[in-house]
């Protein structure tokens, strides 16, 4: 390594960088031990484990050194990779650190034989991923950039296709890597303005550009659109759906609750770092977007009755709230209000790490519930409570931090997003002053609506009564996957505990991007949590969590007190009906049909109505993406006729081929000539 005259300044960029070769190295002993499940289980995804808590420390202590740089002498000739790592790179080193912690863990149990790829390949491309990851985290050059970016995506895209025998899993693959490199394109048409025709791609020469606002803009939307594609925001938010499913349960949690991010990571480095313009109508196009995503997300994950479709709408959903977050800092900043872009901000960050540990969590546990059971579907679920309790709890965290109940960390992540959009009546804009309550009101209906899909979620499959006869003999998890699962929980508690110490860990990274922090001012509240002021709004986890827990014991105790001996186990009431059956529990589809009908128009619904002449009168209603229909299909249609029509040009005769090179060579000279 070179191009930096003090080695030992960048010693957290060297171990860094130690870390992803580690990676690379257990992926090619995956290799070698093709076949070897136990090898890879139970040693490699374990050694995985251990190098991401090395970089989780990593960037704990990196966090607020300012930058490290260094030039790696690889790639092209005059195109070395330039590397930076700064506050923004060591908080996402951070979120992949700690989540993928966890997955790894959990992925060292969760592999069979017999499952698709062989564990070893699968291993590879898992390890590969990863370091993509934390490689694009730190490239400082638009070259070095899309290169990890595209390993990253290619490596993810071969984990979507780990079962690729099945043509449902194939078409998602293809999905997937279509709208990736779509998004790609937008990213690297996005560097080429940013480096206004200097022929100089790095990102420290994009930082010292001051673009006229017609380029910054058209450079700002082009990073919404590409980095949006690998988002998952509307309207490229059709892979998502598709790919999650499909891929592995450990790679599903990996996809969602890390890759995302790091499309999320691009966004906040185009449009705080690179660009140096700040203009309001960008933070009202992002915060549009981002909600739109949001409300759509989680109004079809409402409505879902596959497990992993069901959490890839929620993905979806906190994706956008995080936009929206990134949206009002962006507006805040614009009109030079430091202090409360620095706030959302933060919100958005928190919430950005929060997602990463309870949608991987959730993931995992999806995971073990598939592998218990052999089932996906919601609707052959139920009273897996009694069966596998080290997969119920954790996983209960899980659902109430997602659901942003207090004292967890999704609950801090949306109060401050809330309190964010409550100072807004302070904007120069009579117009925005109107519109942002607004959006403020829509956040807590797509929270509600969030709160509504998690208790679906958590008690079609685990409460009630089990509604197929083989989900009494399901296996509880093994014990990395309990070791995963709990280390993930333990990162919601955490996360939802201390706040003003998350606080402080994302204070380096506003500071860069706004020159504003809340550390100091979360620091003087002490045990409470004040965004602002005190006179404004506080929070205090800690009194809360005490509270809950009284609540519960004083119940207890009154309850052995008042009614020892005296309690009568009976049937609940059934109207008269005694015959009582899993099958008089509510289902999936009828837990999310108030939604449905309130929500209808924003549904394509196909159904499947019952003639007379049938044996047994079934009646189904499937809920299908409009924008699918809408956009995609007449569009590729388009496509494909464009390309019947370029396809008349191959004729398979040379006479043919050396006509149009003619014809070609006429033209040019004509245009030439004049």
């Amino acid at each position: 390594m070179n191009g930096f005259p003090h080695p030992a300044a960048w010693v957290h960029l060297d171990w860094v960088l130690l870390v992803v070769v580690a990676w690379f190295a257990i992926g090619v002993l995956g290799v070698v031990a093709l076949k070897r499940l136990r090898f890879v289980a139970t040693v490699l995804f374990p050694a995985s484990g251990f190098f991401s808590l090395v970089l989780l420390g990593l960037s704990l202590s990196a966090a607020g050194n300012g930058a490290e740089v260094a030039v790696l002498p690889i790639g092209l000739p005059q195109l070395p990779f330039h590397l930076r790592l700064d506050s923004l790179s060591s908080f996402f080193l951070m979120v992949i650190g700690g989540a993928s912690a966890g997955v790894s863990a959990f992925a060292a149990g969760y592999f069979r034989k017999g499952e698709g790829t062989p564990p070893g390949l699968i291993c590879l491309e898992y390890h590969v991923f990863l370091a993509s990851l934390a490689m694009v985290v730190i490239a400082d050059d638009a070259y070095a950039f899309m290169v990890v970016w595209e390993t990253m995506a290619f490596s993810s895209f071969f984990l979507v296709m780990a079962n690729h025998r099945i043509p449902e899993i194939r078409s998602a693959g293809y999905l997937y890597i279509l709208v990736a490199h779509i998004g790609a394109l937008g990213i690297l048409l996005c560097f080429g303005v940013l480096q206004a025709n200097t022929g100089d791609y790095t990102f420290a020469n994009m930082r010292a550009q001051h673009l006229s606002p017609f380029w910054a803009s058209i450079a700002f939307v082009l990073a919404v659109f590409g980095f949006g594609a690998k988002a998952g925001l509307l309207p490229l938010h059709v892979w998502l759906p598709e790919a999650h499913p499909a891929a592995p349960s450990p790679m599903s949690a990996l996809m969602s609750g890390v890759m995302l991010k790091i499309a999320l990571y691009g966004l906040l480095r185009v449009s705080f770092d690179l660009l140096q313009t700040r203009i309001w109508w960008w933070g009202v196009l992002l915060m549009a977007v981002g909600l739109v995503s949001a409300l759509f997300g989680v109004v079809f994950s409402t409505v879902q009755v596959e497990m992993k479709r069901l959490l890839a709408y929620s993905s979806i959903e906190n994706v956008g709230l995080m936009c929206a977050g990134f949206g009002l800092s962006l507006l805040f900043s614009a009109y030079g209000m430091k202090t409360l872009s620095a706030l959302a901000l933060t919100a958005s960050l928190y919430h950005l790490v929060s997602h990463a540990f309870f949608k991987s969590l959730l993931f995992c546990s999806t995971g073990a519930v598939m592998h218990a059971t052999g089932e996906r579907s919601l609707g052959r679920l139920g009273g897996l409570i009694r069966f596998m309790p080290w997969v119920t709890w954790p996983t209960l965290i899980g659902v109430l931090a997602c659901a942003g109940l207090p004292p967890l960390g999704g609950f801090v992540a949306e109060w401050l997003l809330l309190q964010s959009f409550l100072f807004t009546t302070g904007l120069p804009s009579s117009f925005l002053n109107m519109l942002v309550p607004i959006l403020a009101a829509l956040i807590a209906l797509i929270a509600a609506l969030s709160g509504f899909t998690m208790v679906k979620y958590f008690g079609v499959i685990f409460l009630g009564q089990p509604r197929e006869e083989k989900l009494f003999h399901a296996h509880d998890a093994r014990a990395w996957e309990r070791i995963g699962m709990l280390w993930l929980a333990a990162g919601c508690v955490v996360l939802g505990l201390f706040p003003n110490q998350v606080i402080a860990l994302i204070d380096p990274v506003t500071q860069l991007l706004v020159a504003a922090g809340l550390a100091q001012a979360v620091a003087e509240s002490g045990w409470l949590l004040v965004p602002v002021s005190i006179e404004r709004a506080s929070y205090a986890p800690a009194i809360f969590l005490l509270g809950v827990m009284a609540s519960f014991a004083l119940a207890f105790l009154l309850g052995r007190k008042l009614y020892r001996g005296r309690t009568r186990r009976a049937p609940p009431w059934d109207c008269g009906y005694p015959w009582q059956s899993a099958r008089m529990q509510d289902t999936a589809e009828g837990f999310g049909q108030p939604i449905r009908q309130i929500f209808e128009p924003m549904f394509r619904l196909r159904r499947e109505l019952p003639t007379p002449w049938d044996e047994q009168p079934r009646y189904h209603v499937t809920v299908e993406d409009p924008l699918w229909h809408w956009l995609y299909l007449p569009l590729a249609a388009l496509v494909e006729r464009c390309s019947k029509v370029v396809g008349l040009l191959q004729q398979g005769r040379i006479a043919v081929y050396l006509m149009y090179s003619f014809v070609t060579l006429i033209v040019v000279l004509l245009v030439v000539k004049q």
